[in-house]
């Protein structure tokens, strides 16, 4: 194992390379890796010239967020919850084993006494945030941390992460900066309500120096690179103000280390979440495998400060640890840092034990000398602070108000640091608030504007998500020769789908003309076989209870901002009173979604059905998708099943699959910002079927996403229904293709997406529906919202059995920018279904008989209001 990479004489850059360079960087053009590795070899005068070039980027930064001259650091205390980990990194002193802590007197974590004492000291003498440090899962490894959790009512360490977080708000008003390491999207869901900020150290992205024997990351399974650039990205996803940066000489080369840069880069662009590089230099310690190595030199760690400004930009926050440096405080600011990182007066560094703290008052003398002021900032950045949502949960907010400047987002150097209470927004449901007609005059009116004006921000890098896009596409195209493999995939498809292979189900996905036209008439065959002749309806009102939401969905045009004019929530009456009206026209179901509203407590989605259930026992509650049932599992604290089982016991009847979109990942991410992902949406679907609720499945295509996504995602449902039926559980109910309507979606107005599928597309999809899953799924619901009267009776004729329901109201498809209205009545779908030959039948959610007395109230109402609005041409 060798230091980071001393370049043999032959292999130093040439003169000429780094002229050029340097010449680059001092012309502000944008380097490229090749670039990058050669400038961070840059020594003597050249090493100064490089510096030089990146104070300037970092001194524009600084004067554009409004701080210029300002260098900041924050005030802690250091919380090592539990030095056990699963990892076996071999510089790290941290880590140690639970035979060696008992022998010290101490557990196998600090208990809540010890963590609080802590932190009131800390609060005393001004510290603002309680940096919580530990290993990663250590109970997956250690049996005593198994014990010590189990022992104290704990399910696994983020669940005591979180209770300690809330307790250090309530009782000492610091605030909680989480370093639990490796966390998945549903962790970060868990621990973003407790904490304002949180960080893992990417390190590096050289995969050599964690696969190879005797590399230092060999055997730690949390230290793989994508493993931890998926965290990186889970926290962008999640708006999750993220600390991040490289560890710098121990044995990365110097490509491997600007290739790390670049790809912390990419990241930040995506997700704009980066709050802050730590660039740290690797030092040697006593006792472990790299004892050995040499310290990263003071030049190395200079260079690569100053290529880490060059890279990440005027605004991205370079950090350097202040005890860690040998006191050369004057090249490091020199280098382009602009953040001490965390100074505790009372905690020692515990992953540098041997190399005390500086004292502030030392750092702001030094920083003096440089020409900087120093600036205490809280855990998370100010341009964080000045955000707001969604960066900052709301029951986070009265803690960062009160130890803020409004004005800066830094700290208040005179603020008093005390507890304050930690809770659910309001302690119940929220009021009626905003627009809460626009299910009726979406469809007169309509919307007031095409987009948010947070557009270019709120959604990402769009220029970022273009290149995604772009490499995603590579190498897509129509399979070849499509003609003979189409010809041999329908022979198989009507002779038993059930043996179609990825290539011929491929093929068919591709059929137009006559294929499609054979490929349509098979699937309605197995559609005659499956469903008789009835095309099945259902008498139900959509009752969209808010639209304020922040996950950042682009192809969501249905989102808006609370302080947003087409904003708006219903109260608990008015979702009860709409509920009611639909009872009396005779609906047999209401379908209840919502957006992620920051101020809705996780209980509010039980409040929402025991509200319907108490005015309106008879209906069908068919509600929460699963990104909703995650929201509150999550701010509830319960798991999923526990959240579920009481969802259930407060009424909820079965839950639409909504949500998937693409159930792949490479398609999600460019679609959604936040939403979940594909292993936690099975989740969610899974365990609501072995709870007796059932759903149904949907898949939204016609955006960024090709046939062979289709395959994929139709793959993955049949695979969930034959798990779900060989338990002897009913799983699906149904599946629904979803068009994408592209006219107001975010995705589509950035010119990424198109507008949305062809004709084509949408028999294909229908058709294959149909013979991909079956026997699996046997109802296939076509959507009239999305495709009109003519299209729904296509889809009819190409596979589906089902129109779905009468709606009463339609928001979402309307906001998107859907010219088919916001319902249907009775007579309506009938007509649609005698359009494709066919007779029309009512149904329940579950596809059961509907009782006289709610067939009689249909008839009589024809199914929809009495006082509904006339569409807009």
């Amino acid at each position: 194992m060798t230091n980071s990479a001393q370049p043999d004489e032959a292999d130093r850059p040439t003169a000429n390379a780094m002229r050029r360079a340097l010449r680059r960087a001092r012309d502000g053009v944008a380097l490229d890796v090749g670039e990058a590795a050669v400038l961070l070899q840059a020594r003597g005068a050249d090493l100064d010239d490089l510096t030089a070039s990146a104070a300037r980027v970092r001194d524009a930064g600084l004067a554009a967020a409004g701080r210029p001259g300002v260098i900041t650091y924050s005030k802690s205390v250091f919380i090592p919850l539990t030095r056990l980990c699963r990892d076996k990194c071999h510089y790290c002193t941290f880590v140690t084993v639970p035979g060696k802590l008992r022998r010290e007197g101490h557990g196998m974590f600090m208990s809540p006494d010890e963590v609080l004492d802590i932190a009131r000291r800390g609060a005393e003498l001004g510290c603002k945030e309680a940096l919580i440090t530990l290993g990663d899962k250590p109970e997956d490894r250690w049996p005593e941390a198994r014990e010590w959790l189990e022992a104290e009512g704990y399910d696994d360490t983020l669940a005591y992460v979180r209770a300690i977080s809330i307790r250090i708000l309530e009782e000492t008003g610091l605030l909680p900066h989480l370093n639990p390491g490796v966390l998945t999207w549903t962790d970060f869901q868990r621990l973003k309500p407790v904490a304002p900020s949180m960080g893992m150290m990417l390190e590096t992205t050289s995969e050599r120096l964690w696969s190879e024997p005797g590399q230092p990351h060999f055997g730690s399974p949390d230290k793989e690179p994508a493993v931890r650039l998926r965290v990186l990205e889970d926290a962008g996803r999640s708006s999750v103000p993220f600390t991040s940066g490289l560890l710098i000489g121990i044995g990365e080369t110097y490509e491997e280390r600007a290739e790390s840069l670049f790809a912390l880069r990419r990241v930040a662009r995506s997700y704009h979440g980066v709050q802050e590089l730590i660039i740290q230099n690797f030092r040697a310690k006593p006792d472990t495998a790299m004892r050995g190595m040499p310290d990263a030199e003071i030049d190395d760690l200079v260079a690569t400060i100053a290529v880490a400004r060059h890279i990440m930009g005027p605004a991205g926050n370079i950090q350097a640890p202040p005890n860690l440096i040998a006191g050369e405080y004057e090249r490091l600011i020199a280098a382009g840092i602009d953040d001490w990182g965390g100074v505790s007066p009372v905690t020692i560094d515990h992953v540098n034990p041997e190399k005390p703290w500086p004292r502030i008052e030392e750092l702001t003398e030094r920083s003096a000398a440089a020409g900087f002021t120093l600036a205490e900032r809280l855990c998370v950045y100010p341009e964080f602070v000045l955000r707001g949502e969604p960066w900052l949960d709301p029951r986070l907010l009265p803690h960062l108000r009160a130890l803020a400047d409004p004005d800066t987002g830094l700290a208040r150097p005179d603020a008093t640091v005390e507890g304050r209470p930690w809770q659910e927004p309001d302690e119940g449901y929220v009021a009626a608030s905003g627009r809460t007609d626009l299910h009726r005059t979406i469809d007169t009116t309509g919307r007031t504007t095409d987009r948010r004006d947070d557009f270019d921000e709120v959604y990402g890098d769009w220029e970022a998500l273009r290149e995604q896009v772009a490499d995603a596409r590579q190498g897509e195209g129509v399979p070849s020769r499509i003609d003979g493999d189409v010809r041999a995939a329908l022979a198989t498809a009507a002779d038993d789908p059930t043996r179609l292979t990825d290539d011929e189900a491929l093929a068919l996905l591709h059929a137009d003309g006559p294929a499609l036209d054979a490929l349509c008439a098979v699937a309605d065959d197995i559609r005659k076989t499956v469903n008789g002749d009835d095309v099945t309806y259902i008498v139900t009102r959509n009752i969209n209870f808010t639209n304020v939401c922040y996950t950042g969905c682009r192809f969501c045009a249905f989102a808006q901002r609370r302080t947003d004019a087409d904003a708006y929530t219903l109260s608990l009456d008015q979702v009860a009173d709409r509920a009611a009206q639909a009872w009396d026209v005779g609906a047999v179901e209401v379908c209840m979604q919502g957006g992620i509203h920051p101020d809705l407590p996780g209980t509010a989605y039980f409040d929402i059905a025991r509200a319907v259930k108490e005015r309106v026992p008879g209906m069908h509650v068919h509600a929460f998708s699963p990104m909703e049932v995650v929201n509150g599992a999550t701010r509830t604290g319960l798991s999923i099943r526990e959240w579920l089982t009481a969802a259930k016991e407060a009424g909820l009847d079965s839950i639409p699959g909504t949500a998937a979109e693409i159930l792949d990942d490479e398609v999600r991410w460019i679609l959604t910002k936040g939403k979940l992902p594909t292993a936690t949406w099975i989740e969610v679907i899974e365990t609501a079927h072995e709870l007796g609720i059932r759903s149904s499945s949907t898949m939204m295509y016609g955006h960024v996403d090709q046939p062979r996504h289709w395959l994929g995602h139709f793959r993955t449902l049949a695979a969930v229904q034959q798990r779900a039926l060989a338990k002897n559980v009913a799983g699906f109910t149904e599946f629904v293709t979803l068009p994408f309507i592209h006219t107001n979606a975010p995705v589509y107005l950035a010119g990424i997406a198109r507008p949305g599928p062809t004709t084509r597309d949408n028999r294909a999809v229908t058709a294959m529906a149909r013979i991909l899953l079956h026997p699996h799924i046997p109802n296939i619901q076509t959507s009239w919202v999305k495709l009109g009267q003519e299209g729904a009776a296509e889809m009819l004729r190409s596979g589906a059995n089902d129109l779905g329901g009468t709606l009463m109201e339609e928001t979402i498809s309307r906001m998107a920018g859907s010219s088919y209205g916001s319902y249907r009545s009775v007579e309506d779908l009938t007509a649609i279904a005698e359009a494709a030959g066919r007779p029309a039948k009512p149904r329940t959610t579950l596809y059961g008989e509907v009782p006289e007395e709610r067939r009689r109230a249909a008839r009589a109402s024809d199914g929809h209001l009495p006082e509904l609005l006339p569409l807009v041409d």
